[in-house]
């Protein structure tokens, strides 16, 4: 896999939300949202054959409890709110996520 956009940015809690509309009606949602506002994030895009599921596999399951020792939210998560990493679960949701953070001219594949 390669990166080929990225950008650090500090995210209000309105942007959260709407980056996280799809989770609205879910307990977390809140303390989600609030997390991601709390400190500047990475966001990035990345590109090479199989790049959600192998960068799903690195990231480990949303639930950090239920993370593979080793990966991201087993060693950084806290909770299911604030689990330190999102990544995309699929090349609809990519498209739609990528373009929430990134124009098409920043995108230098």
């Amino acid at each position: 896999m390669r990166i080929i956009a990225q950008k650090r940015m500090h995210l209000s809690k309105a942007q959260a939300g709407v980056f996280y509309y799809v989770h609205a009606e879910r307990p977390f949602y809140d303390e989600l949202c609030e997390f991601m506002a709390s400190e500047p994030v990475v966001v990035q895009v990345l590109e090479g054959e199989g790049a959600i599921l192998k960068n799903r596999e690195v990231m480990g399951a949303t639930n950090p409890a239920e993370a593979a020792p080793g990966t991201i939210r087993a060693e950084f998560a806290e909770s299911v709110g604030e689990n330190s990493v999102h990544g995309s679960d699929a090349p609809e949701t990519a498209a739609v996520e990528i373009s929430y953070f990134f124009a098409g001219l920043e995108l230098v594949g």
